[in-house]
């Protein structure tokens, strides 16, 4: 049987701030790995004005049923008034990849 794995995502504006949203997620055990990915130029809307910022994107790989402690601890951990969460799910890959993704998700 597949492990049940998905994606979650958030940005943030500030790199170490990204450094440790990563680390924290996954010392907790929250997710097995999270990726930050180099600066992006983010193009929004917010309270009515047309902003653009740079951001870095943090990926989390963890298990679908980890998702409610991964989601509060995000959005207690979080700068942001509304951070982005976004959840993709995980439609195949290594099994043995994703049997890790899904053991380490669930370490203390």
């Amino acid at each position: 049987m597949t492990p049940d794995i998905v994606i979650a995502q958030t940005t943030v504006d500030d790199a170490e701030r990204a450094r440790l949203l990563a680390h924290g997620a996954v010392e907790e055990g929250l997710a097995a790995c999270a990726h930050v990915d180099a600066p992006l130029t983010a193009v929004y809307r917010w309270k009515g004005s047309v902003e653009t910022g740079t951001e870095w994107r943090i990926s989390y790989k963890t298990a679908r049923d980890r998702l409610p402690a991964l989601a509060e601890w995000v959005a207690r951990t979080h700068p942001y008034e509304v951070p982005e969460w976004i959840v993709l799910p995980v439609v195949g890959g290594s099994a043995a990849y994703l049997g890790w993704v899904e053991r380490e998700s669930r370490q203390p």
